[in-house]
């Protein structure tokens, strides 16, 4: 049984909810000794204004680019880069790696149409946020996998940790061409907080 309690200003634990109380009064004698691990619960408020943050960066945030990673293009268009250095028409190269690139893009979306995915969202601001596990996979490579940011998992020092990397990445990538700085962003998800709530 997990049992949440409140420090009284007097040192006494005292019960914090109604279930607690009736497990103790009905479950418990009186001058029981009872041994326990105590940890801190993280503050639900600060839980809840991570996810106001995340909704606005993903209100904010349009997805672009396609099935064409920005890796791949530099990689493309450098090696069209490097070719157009050994002749005079070098146009000709940088025009064959776009159509490159588009019919590869074609290729791979076939039929398929980009959405959104706020799941997907999160797990990318938590793993670029630095807050990932890396797993293994059965044929040798590495996967970065999201860490629990439930509340069993994460304890409140990680967690504001994690709030302040997720404000630092959301800024740089979508929410700076929005607001006037970080604060201004952070407070505007708070007030939309607070319209929810």
């Amino acid at each position: 049984m997990q049992l949440q309690l409140i420090k009284h200003s007097t040192g006494v634990l005292i019960p914090a909810t109604p279930e607690t109380s009736d497990y103790l009064h009905s479950k418990i004698k009186l001058g029981a000794v009872l041994e326990a691990d105590f940890k801190q619960v993280r503050n639900p408020k600060f839980h809840r204004k991570f996810f106001a943050l995340l909704n606005l960066g993903f209100d904010y945030w349009e997805p672009t680019g396609g099935a064409i990673s920005s890796n791949e293009r530099k990689l493309v268009n450098g090696y069209a880069k490097y070719l157009a250095s050994f002749c005079d028409n070098s146009s000709i190269f940088f025009n064959t790696a776009e159509e490159y690139l588009e019919k590869i893009a074609e290729k791979r979306a076939g039929s398929i149409s980009i959405c959104k995915s706020f799941d997907a969202f999160r797990a990318w601001v938590t793993i670029e946020a630095g807050y990932f596990d890396a797993i293994q996979l059965p044929d040798g490579t590495l996967r970065k996998h999201p860490k629990s940011i439930s509340f069993a998992k994460m304890d409140e020092t990680e967690f504001q940790g994690l709030y302040a990397a997720a404000l630092n990445l959301l800024w740089h990538w979508i929410l700076r061409k929005h607001f006037n700085s970080p604060q201004e962003a952070a407070n505007t998800a708070a007030q939309l907080l607070s319209f929810a709530g």
